[in-house]
């Protein structure tokens, strides 16, 4: 029987090691808002430049983390796998889930700004990716996007559900009045945390696709996409069981958008990122896809109901399965 196994034992350690990697991640990226939360308390930290900040940076510390790993160690595909694999799972799969316990509603008061404005931003990211390579003229191009849709939430022109999140937990925050050297300890400990679980990711990602003979690019589309949208998925289904998963749906719409403008930014602006040919024969289009669909039942004010996330889930289902049946390399 180990005789058997024994061909396998390289494979499991690494995936070992990809699981212990996420966890790291998350971790780290929880400690690392944690300590910048109370950092702003201590200081008082204007509550929306903190709710910007966390929500630009802190939350997507994770895979940010992963894609410049991932590309200045010349794994670019891993790096742009991640941001077009998360924003599909986000929508096939955090929004698939938790409608099977309650359904969703997109009838809420500036959703459909938000998601006109990650529609735009979509097609603009796969424009940039028919170049062939984002490099640090297009990395600034997705930060100033970015700055652009901070700016107008900051203004109230777009509605940011994070932005309440944050607000909350600085509440909570402001109540316990951490000591310095416990806020340098969270601080730290994200510091510590990220860019090691990060290491297991990518490094023991890159060993899996070399042992199973399939690209890197299939790797980030699927087990660390899926790792990295492991947090979200959790939210929302607790959300769910609560009765208020409506704004999941904002927060998924959000964080597509910051995957595509600050993490693909922030990384091009350190190692260039060549593009796969197997994300523009394939997977940008499904990615535009479950785009299109968010932004049809948004405009439709439709119920997102057990049905409809049955069908996603199917859909995220074929969707990786297409990938991991090698007809897509």
């Amino acid at each position: 029987m180990l005789s058997e196994l024994t061909p396998y034992i390289g494979d499991l350690i690494d995936l070992g090691l990809v699981l212990v990697g996420f966890a790291l991640l998350i971790g780290g990226g929880d400690a690392l808002v944690r300590g910048a939360l109370a950092l702003a308390v201590r200081h008082h930290v204007s509550p929306l430049l903190v709710g910007m900040t966390v929500v630009a940076m802190g939350t997507s510390a994770p895979e940010l983390v992963v894609s410049i790993l991932s590309a200045i160690s010349g794994h670019a595909a891993i790096a742009l796998g991640n941001v077009i694999g998360s924003n599909i799972a986000n929508v096939l799969l955090v929004i698939g889930v938790p409608v099977l316990i309650y359904p969703m509603s997109t009838a809420q008061p500036g959703l459909a700004r938000q998601t006109n404005i990650m529609m735009l931003t979509s097609i603009a990211f796969v424009g940039l990716l028919f170049l062939g390579t984002i490099s640090t003229l297009q990395g600034l191009i997705l930060l100033a996007a970015l700055g652009l849709f901070l700016f107008g939430a900051a203004r109230g022109d777009v509605e940011l559900s994070a932005l309440d999140e944050v607000k909350e937990q600085l509440g909570e925050v402001a109540t316990h009045h951490l000591s310095y050297w416990r806020i340098l300890l969270w601080l730290g400990l994200g510091m510590v945390l990220l860019p090691l679980g990060a290491e297991f990711v990518v490094d023991s990602g890159t060993s899996l696709a070399e042992s199973w003979g399939i690209g890197e690019a299939v790797i980030g589309l699927t087990i660390v996409a899926l790792g990295t949208s492991l947090p979200e998925l959790a939210t929302t289904v607790a959300a769910a069981f609560r009765k208020n998963v409506d704004v999941a749906l904002g927060n998924v719409i959000g964080s597509n958008i910051f995957n595509m403008l600050a993490i693909v930014g922030v990384t091009a602006m350190i190692a260039d990122l060549d593009v796969a040919p197997t994300f523009l024969n394939y997977d940008v289009w499904v990615m535009l896809a479950v785009a299109l669909f968010l932004t049809a039942a948004v405009w439709r004010r439709q119920v997102i109901g057990s049905r409809l996330g049955m069908l996603l889930l199917i859909g995220y289902g074929l969707y990786i399965y297409h990938l991991v049946s090698g007809s897509v390399s």
